[in-house]
């Protein structure tokens, strides 16, 4: 078993290689330039979406996938806008293509929200990061995915992957509310599996 200093020494000799650097360096560029001193005070200046686009463009991608759910359709079109106004070309997919009913990937017919016998189209994060790694992006970025699926999605796509909006059915995809505000840190105690 190693030591917690050897698996120290071991990963950092992994930032010397190219497909480390490659990604590293860049991030932590975006990261400096991401504050600036303001009013003698040093303070953020940017948003993760303006992040994300110099980011990119540090990396000198070209090409920018979107990975979707459906229930943010409207935020999806208004990043594809921002990336695409900012000069790239990006793709995307959203949650439910290949219209495929959740029984036949394996779901009971219970665990269906819209309840049983009824056509109800599963999320399929294989079949979105296929299509990306079709098209030839070279960054991956979702937009919503479910828990789990954003997992699936991830360990799938060829590109790197980032997150620009994490779901919360409940806060409005703020899930770091729940963390912060009296009015929500009791929901987890509340909720019990049944």
């Amino acid at each position: 078993m190693k030591t917690s200093m050897e698996t120290i020494r071991s990963a950092v000799e992994q930032y010397s290689e190219d497909s480390v650097k490659r990604i590293y360096v860049p991030a932590t560029i975006t990261e400096k330039e991401a504050y600036e001193v303001v009013r003698g005070a040093l303070m953020a200046v940017r948003p993760r979406i303006k992040e994300l686009i110099e980011f990119a463009k540090l990396i000198k991608a070209e090409k920018l996938g979107v990975a979707f759910c459906a229930g943010l359709s409207d935020e999806a079109a208004r990043t594809v806008a921002v990336l695409e106004n900012a000069g790239f070309t990006v793709a995307s997919v959203r949650c439910k293509c290949g219209a495929i009913d959740k029984t036949e990937l394996g779901v009971a017919e219970e665990h269906k929200i819209g309840g049983p016998s009824q056509f109800e189209a599963a999320c399929n994060p294989l079949v979105q990061a296929k299509l990306l790694n079709d098209a030839g992006t070279d960054i991956n970025i979702l937009v919503g995915l479910c828990v789990g699926h954003d997992m699936l999605f991830t360990m799938h796509s060829k590109a790197p992957v980032t997150t620009l909006i994490v779901k919360d059915r409940l806060l409005g995809h703020n899930p770091v509310i729940a963390l912060y505000s009296g009015y929500h840190k009791d929901l987890m105690k509340l909720q019990k599996r049944l």
